[in-house]
């Protein structure tokens, strides 16, 4: 080991107590804890622990903040870890099932639903999976209780539009139920969630794209909870009255556009 990296270390392991010292951890040593030999079990289990550690915490000042400037680091340790068996067994099992768990939860914010399926493929033996299911289980699981945590309306909506990738996953139906009733907090106004608008809609378009069975009497009842609040009913008319301009508005211009297209076209004799 470099003199210099030694250096390091001893000074972040003197720090440890420290918050930010997870996270100096993950963001220098990330490379370096998979590509040395550490013959000492503790103190490679506390290294893997500060990397998952470090790693969560900066992944969540991308979600506060709505920006990516960690990717580089979500990326490595999902296509250079997860998805690289060789790599994958330098840390331990424990270590192994909390960086799925990680990625689990961010895959969707960093835009890498591409590798979704091979993802699942890798997934390390859960102690419990007789319990919670399979890898699929596990993922939306671990995605359902990250939404509920999202308050950062950009983000919520970025998550909400990349859902549409676990369809067609076998689910336990205990699973499946939490995705729903999960989805089903952010369609109305109000706690405990408080969504916008904007977030109620996709996440209704979601819903519904997720689980079409028994999509209209979930409007029905939704709407008949709606009437028992009175106080949302002058923004429920006056959003249901802008739509039907815009949609006025919409066919109107189309008209136009198309009649203004017939009139040019050249006449043939």
């Amino acid at each position: 080991m470099p003199q210099i990296v030694k250096s390091i270390l001893d000074l972040i392991v003197q720090l440890w107590s420290q918050s930010f010292a997870s996270n100096i951890f993950s963001l220098l040593f990330h490379k370096w804890l998979f590509e040395v030999q550490l013959d000492n079990p503790e103190a490679l289990l506390r290294y893997s622990s500060a990397l998952i550690q470090g790693a969560t915490n900066v992944f969540w000042i991308d979600i506060q903040t709505n920006a990516r400037r960690f990717q580089s680091l979500f990326q490595y340790l999902l296509e250079d870890v997860a998805l690289v068996s060789e790599r994958l067994k330098k840390i331990p099992l424990q270590a192994q099932q909390d960086l799925f768990l990680l990625l689990s939860r961010f895959m969707f914010f960093y835009n890498s639903v591409d590798k979704f399926e091979s993802f699942l493929k890798k997934f390390p033996d859960y102690p419990n999976a007789f319990l919670i299911g399979g890898p699929a289980d596990i993922f939306v699981i671990e995605l359902s209780d990250q939404l509920q945590k999202l308050k950062v309306e950009p983000v919520l909506l970025h998550y909400l539009s990349q859902i549409k990738a676990l369809q067609g996953l076998e689910l336990r139906m205990t699973t499946s139920t939490r995705l729903k009733t999960c989805l089903y907090s952010f369609t109305s106004p109000g706690g405990p969630m408080y969504p916008t608008r904007a977030v109620r809609h996709a996440a209704w378009e979601e819903l519904d794209f997720l689980f079409p069975v028994g999509r209209y009497p979930r409007h029905l009842i939704s709407l008949f909870f709606r009437l028992l609040y009175p106080w949302y009913w002058p923004s429920s008319c006056w959003n249901f009255v802008l739509s039907c301009v815009q949609a006025v508005l919409y066919s109107l211009f189309g008209f136009i556009f198309s009649s203004l297209g017939k009139l040019r076209k050249p006449k043939h004799s």
